[in-house]
């Protein structure tokens, strides 16, 4: 299994949109519908390469600091004759 690291920018969220959240019960940030922007993006055939380089993104001053912070996402291949390969470009 393939796998993506990123390295993303933290949001920061206003106490009013906290408290909302609260009071509501929903989400503060839904990836889904409004990702965190992305500073860096490396792809990994597996499982400990990708722990390695998230490791290694994880020692930037960035990170440390609690301004970014690294996601480790697999990525399933898909099944022959269904979809495209994942790809990204930008």
């Amino acid at each position: 299994m393939r796998f993506l690291i990123v390295r993303t920018e933290i949001r920061n969220a206003a106490d009013a949109d906290i408290a909302a959240v609260w009071a509501d019960g929903g989400r503060l940030r839904d990836e889904t519908r409004a990702p965190e922007p992305r500073r860096q993006v490396v792809h990994a055939e597996d499982r400990d390469a990708a722990l390695l380089l998230a490791r290694a993104l994880s020692a930037v001053g960035a990170v440390r600091t609690g301004r970014h912070r690294v996601k480790v996402l697999p990525i399933e291949e898909p099944a022959p004759g269904r979809g495209r390969p994942y790809r990204w470009d930008g």
